[in-house]
């Protein structure tokens, strides 16, 4: 299949495109809102075979709500760089510290979703002090991650995933695309052929769908390595950190039951609260964005004037 220019998705919208140095690397982001520092600032987060263009539904909603807001293309995604390493987890971590002083704020609330919301807890205890707070969704917290099962399904596409160039092959392939996200979608419909075919094409920018999924591999290989002990390590030592965690009904990844925060890690959120989403699968931002940005809104305002 023929390349894609990253240049291809920055999409028009009532948003504007920028770059920013940071740890090393450029990274995009798309921003809206109020061009004051003053106002509060939001970092949003992207999941494995999406970017920053996941959240153009809250990018619109929380901007009309006075909040700063930003939508991150993580390493190696979109219009960011694709250096040939740092996929691990404590790496993107730091890249999302380091653009949130890049773009002029001391701290911001930070959303993610997926992989998008592991790296969001991994900034939140690593560099506590850029993040206020941390909304994650469709995703357990790496703590939990280790042990809460996932459906059998997912595990199977995780596994294909773990198997050096052919994934990155397939990944070019739009039907593909369509086909894994419809398995973790749980909305009938989405992602349609439009959707499905925009992640596609930003999986054929050079080094995307690699680079993608190196981010996965470290994950799963990780676990019994020095490297993967020393990431879990520290959240044993992390603060409390205000929590949202929002969960569909329908998550083709993994069942609210094993996603929900509990024992040793709820202790990392303070305040915590869970929304489960009827109806709903993997994707809340685009398969159920009003119902998303009304809880987003709600908790973001409840938080911030506490």
């Amino acid at each position: 299949m023929t390349a894609v220019d990253s240049a291809e998705l920055a999409v028009e919208g009532p948003w504007q495109h920028r770059f920013v140095a940071a740890n090393g690397a450029r990274f995009h982001v798309a921003v809206s809102g109020p061009d004051d520092r003053d106002a509060p600032l939001v970092v949003l987060l992207h999941d494995l075979l999406q970017y920053w263009w996941a959240w153009r539904h809250q990018l619109t909603a929380l901007a009309e709500a006075g909040y700063r807001v930003a939508a991150m293309d993580l390493r190696g995604t979109g219009g960011s760089d694709k250096p040939p390493h740092g996929y691990d987890t404590p790496t993107m971590a730091t890249d999302v510290a380091r653009v949130i002083r890049s773009l002029g704020a001391d701290r911001c609330v930070l959303v993610g979703s997926g992989t998008g919301a592991q790296v969001a807890w991994a900034t939140a205890a690593m560099h506590d002090d850029v993040v206020r707070a941390v909304g994650a969704l469709a995703a357990a917290h790496p703590l939990d991650s280790v042990f809460a099962p996932i459906h059998p399904g997912a595990a199977r596409r995780i596994a294909l995933a773990l198997v050096p160039s052919v994934p990155e092959r397939r990944l070019a392939d739009a039907l593909v695309v369509r086909r894994l996200l419809t398995a973790g979608a749980g909305a009938r419909g989405w992602p349609d052929r439009e959707t499905s075919e925009r992640y596609a094409r930003a999986l054929r920018v050079p080094f995307a769908a690699h680079s993608q999924l190196e981010q996965l591999r470290w994950l799963v290989r990780s676990r019994p390595r020095p490297d993967g002990r020393r990431y879990l390590g520290a959240f044993e030592h992390a603060r409390p950190v205000p929590t949202l965690q929002v969960h569909g009904d329908r998550d083709g990844v993994r069942s609210p039951t094993a996603a929900a925060m509990h024992g040793r890690t709820r202790r990392l959120a303070d305040p915590y609260r869970w929304e489960l989403l009827a109806g709903v699968g993997h994707y809340p931002a685009e398969e159920a964005p009003e119902l998303l940005n009304a809880l987003l809104l709600d908790w973001l305002a409840e938080t911030l004037t506490a």
